[in-house]
């Protein structure tokens, strides 16, 4: 199994973390972020209003979002291209627990295949459609509804495929395209209880969220509610 990080080598809060990540996990490298931000980074990238699939995503893509969503092309891309069945990816601004996570490691060695995309998030909310195995206090399953964030997870080089080829053309983030299974086509499991933090606040805050002034944030929240309605619509099933 091999790892790859994403991390901009310009964060420098970054990086101490990124290189301790190389050192937790198994055959490990950087991945150079994708730079949102950088015209020439994201000339070749095809972004559309939220209209390309339904639902329709109710809001605009962000420098940064795009940026995310080509660092997991890359990765995505070079699973493809350099045959390798299976990897961890993760953002830079992930903590594990090294002993939970060595039992991880056992759950995923005995489960995860090419063909898998199993999640190994940080906050513990989707509820089950399916349970597949547990190991201690952690679960594979099949989650009904689908988690957002892609701060870590593990890719199999035919789901990698997959979604590349649903993907030369974008219009909403990567995580919350990756709960669209109707379109993706890959089933997406999660592991739940590995120990895994995010510490973005520790080490110079979210590079995707951004402030909303509080006249606009009804408005968000009330498109948000609706757009997960309609998710919830088309759940996850056995």
């Amino acid at each position: 199994m091999r790892s790859f990080i994403i991390h901009m080598s310009t964060s420098t809060a970054r990086r101490a973390n990124a290189d301790a990540l190389v050192e937790q996990l198994p055959n490990a490298e950087l991945s150079e972020a994708v730079n949102g931000r950088d015209p020439v980074d994201i000339a070749d990238v095809q972004c559309h209003p939220g209209d390309l699939f339904k639902p329709h995503y109710p809001f605009a893509l962000r420098p940064a979002e795009i940026g995310v969503f080509q660092s997991h092309r890359r990765i995505w891309r070079k699973l493809v291209e350099e045959d390798i069945d299976v990897a961890i990816i993760t953002e830079d601004d992930l903590a594990i627990d090294p002993d939970r996570f060595s039992q991880t490691l056992e759950l995923l060695r005995e489960h995860a295949t090419v063909d898998s995309y199993i999640r190994l998030p940080v906050k513990q909310r989707e509820a089950p459609a399916q349970v597949f195995a547990e190991k201690g206090a952690q679960k594979l399953m099949l989650p009904k509804i689908i988690g957002l964030q892609c701060i870590c997870q593990v890719v199999g080089r035919e789901a990698a495929r997959r979604l590349l080829a649903v993907t030369e053309q974008i219009d909403r983030p990567v995580d919350t395209l990756l709960q669209m299974h109707w379109i993706t086509g890959q089933p997406v499991h999660t592991v739940l209880g590995t120990g895994n933090r995010e510490i973005a606040a520790q080490i110079g805050g979210s590079t995707i969220q951004k402030k909303i002034r509080p006249s606009g944030k009804l408005g968000r929240e009330w498109k948000r509610g609706i757009y997960r309605a309609q998710l919830a619509l088309r759940p996850q099933k056995p």
